[in-house]
């Protein structure tokens, strides 16, 4: 039987809204948003939403970047909702929940840049203010860097599925799988315990690998 403190626990933490974004190039002031996806979760790490979809090329010739990374091509995209459509669909499905990534100033930061530019009237510049960053948790239990903290390294650690690499959907899936990993691995309790984990806002930037 679940001793009661441990319900506490897990009503102390948000739901987290674990996001991953597929983009043209690195650099947040030149490349865009190609494919997005957002898996929210518990902190246990059940499923309580999915969605993912293509954007919309600004032009139909528009950059499209590394196809053999990504897999994206110009008629992926061709009838896909417009970048305003998403983020208005993205602000929706984070809701209240906390926003999760991978390398959370990359994603972050080229959804800021993307609402900026874009109509839509969002709450995502505030919900992107407190983002939880898995790979920033990764690196904090290896501070010697002994290890690789990459996507793709962790789950062969940590025995998670990932079935298509640089894959929207598939590295949301990977990295909501990840989440309760981390968070028992640091002995998060609260929301107060996630504070070291969290990036901020930062200036627009080209981002490494």
């Amino acid at each position: 039987m679940r001793h009661p403190l441990s319900m506490v626990v897990i009503m102390a933490l948000p739901n987290f809204a674990v996001v991953d974004v597929e983009t043209s190039g690195l650099d947040v002031r030149r490349h865009r948003v190609l494919q997005l996806a957002v898996v929210t979760v518990n902190a246990d790490g059940s499923v309580i939403d999915e969605w993912d979809t293509f954007v919309k090329l600004r032009w139909p010739m528009g950059r499209v970047g590394p196809t053999h990374i990504h897999g994206i091509s110009r008629p992926m995209l061709k009838h896909a909702p417009t970048i305003d459509v998403v983020l208005n669909e993205l602000d929706r499905r984070i809701g209240d929940s906390m926003f999760v990534a991978h390398n959370a100033r990359f994603d972050g930061e080229f959804l800021l840049n993307a609402t900026r530019r874009s109509r839509s009237n969002t709450t995502l510049p505030t919900t992107l203010k407190r983002r939880l960053c898995t790979l920033r948790m990764s690196r904090q239990l290896d501070p010697e860097r002994v290890c690789s903290h990459r996507l793709t390294d962790l789950c062969d650690r940590y025995d998670i599925t990932l079935d298509r690499p640089h894959e929207a959907r598939s590295d949301a899936l990977a990295t909501a799988t990840l989440l309760p990993h981390l968070l028992r691995a640091h002995d998060v309790n609260d929301v107060d315990d996630l504070e070291p984990f969290l990036d901020r806002i930062a200036h627009p930037a080209r981002f490494s690998s």
